[in-house]
């Protein structure tokens, strides 16, 4: 009995020190400031952002041609064998060899579009490129939110298991010690007296279970928030200061999806594919360019090419009308791909709405059945917890049994742990929800983003 004593007061011993050493070294975070760690560090929206750039320097690409375009060109050959002609001169064949051992041809070129229909389409697509990426950056941080929220509640979750654990472990060790005295002078029975051990044994392995899923759960959000994982992190608050939220009360009819990232980047490559449909059209239309050239050129044997009379200047600026006329259906057959992509797009578009709308009727039903849970956890807790208390007094006056305290007291971690669970789900659900009609609030760090969504609406509406 006294090895047994040793042993539970080592235990409360240790996990005292460790709750201690917890507050004493961890570093606090609040939801919001885990949220902009993440937002803020995290590799995947650093890809995302950088994917931006990539973008913006892509469509700058396109427009560079509507610029003139200058190349400096040089050419020099070496005739192995000349070019050798015959001719008739009265009869007779003559044969002559014509041409220079070497030629020179070189200068500056220039050109630029006039008329081309491809090319301006094409600076749409690059435009709506950009803005669907600054899209996919936002849909990486809509998700990244949900992650580091969903673990900062499991934190939470955690936590209050632990408390409620440590709590049942704390009764038991009480309860313990007063049957032991009890015991001691012959007032209760052997059979209590082992029961309370066994029960205080039992109690063990939930409250090590607990601290462990609290150490797992704070991993998972150093992870998500590239912490180091030896960092000593902590989370404030507790599920109780989210109660308030259990007051949200929708329907269906009353939610939009305008905002969510999938319908959005759907939109949005649904007007390049419409874009890309009609540059596959206006490949029939005629383009119109300007063409310049200023050009030395220089032809001579050996010995005489380095000279300077050997070196002629000459230049020309013209204009170039191209019509296309046949191409073994090659025209013919891109527009039909491009419009079978379109059509595609919008079926996958539906698709992806109505799974949606079901996802938002899950998370619907999952918030309104964990409300009515918490209703009903809330109210019993109370009552567990005023059960527990009755039945321990009953048993110390003698009117009570062992097992009545045991049962009260699971009665009453039930009730607690599922309240907790109540709002741990109904957040988890909310957060689905939230991330479902894109209300997260995300910010960004370039300022031209505005700027092209602004060029996009122009040109596809408001998609």
């Amino acid at each position: 009995m006294k090895k047994l004593g040793l042993f539970l007061g080592f235990i409360t011993l240790t996990l005292t020190s460790v709750a201690q050493s917890t507050e004493q070294t961890a570093l606090t975070l609040t939801l919001e400031q885990a949220l902009e760690i993440a937002l803020s560090e995290s590799p995947t929206i650093k890809v995302a952002e950088q994917e931006i750039e990539i973008k913006r320097y892509a469509k700058q690409e396109t427009y560079a041609s509507l610029y003139p375009r200058f190349d400096a060109t040089a050419q020099y050959q070496r005739v192995l064998a000349k070019q050798t002609m015959s001719m008739d001169f009265g009869g007779t064949t003559q044969t002559i060899k014509v041409g220079s051992d070497n030629s020179f041809n070189g200068g500056i070129t220039g050109s630029m579009p006039i008329v081309n229909a491809q090319l301006w389409e094409s600076l749409k697509v690059s435009v709506a490129d950009v803005v669907l990426a600054v899209e996919k950056a936002r849909s990486s941080q809509i998700d990244m939110i949900e992650q580091v929220s969903q673990a900062y509640f499991s934190v939470l979750l955690a936590k209050e298991s632990l408390v409620v654990y440590q709590r049942v472990y704390d009764n038991a060790v009480e309860n313990n010690k007063n049957i032991k005295k009890r015991y001691e002078v012959g007032s209760v029975s052997e059979y209590d007296f082992i029961s309370s051990n066994v029960s205080v044994q039992n109690a063990i392995p939930n409250v090590i279970e607990a601290q462990n899923s609290v150490v797992l759960a704070l991993w998972q959000l150093k992870a998500l928030l590239g912490i180091d994982l030896n960092k000593n992190i902590d989370v404030a608050g507790s599920l109780a200061d989210y109660e308030a939220q259990m007051n949200y009360a929708h329907t269906i009819d009353q939610l939009d999806l305008s905002k969510n990232s999938t319908l959005k980047q759907l939109n949005i490559q649904e007007g390049m594919l419409e874009s890309a449909l009609k540059i596959t059209k206006l490949a029939n239309v005629p383009t119109l360019s300007i063409n310049a050239a200023y050009l030395y050129t220089a032809l001579g044997n050996d010995g005489k090419f380095f000279q300077a009379k050997a070196w002629n200047p000459y230049s020309y600026a013209g204009v170039q009308l191209n019509i296309p006329i046949f191409a073994g259906n090659q025209r013919r057959a891109a527009t039909r791909q491009a419009k079978l992509n379109l059509s595609n797009l919008q079926l996958q578009r539906e698709n992806a709405e109505r799974q949606l709308r079901v996802a938002v009727v899950n998370s619907l039903n999952n918030m309104q059945t964990n409300v009515k849970k918490f209703s009903a956890a809330a109210a019993t807790v109370s009552q567990a917890q005023r059960g527990y208390d009755i039945a321990v007094k009953r048993y110390e006056v003698g009117r009570g049994t062992l097992v009545d305290v045991d049962n009260s007291q699971l009665q009453l971690t039930q009730a607690e742990l599922g309240r907790n669970s109540a709002i741990y789900n109904f957040l988890i659900a909310k957060i689905s929800l939230d991330k479902i009609l894109g209300n997260h609030e995300v910010k960004s760090n370039h300022s031209y983003i505005g700027e092209y969504k602004s060029m996009y609406e122009k040109r596809y509406g408001n998609k």
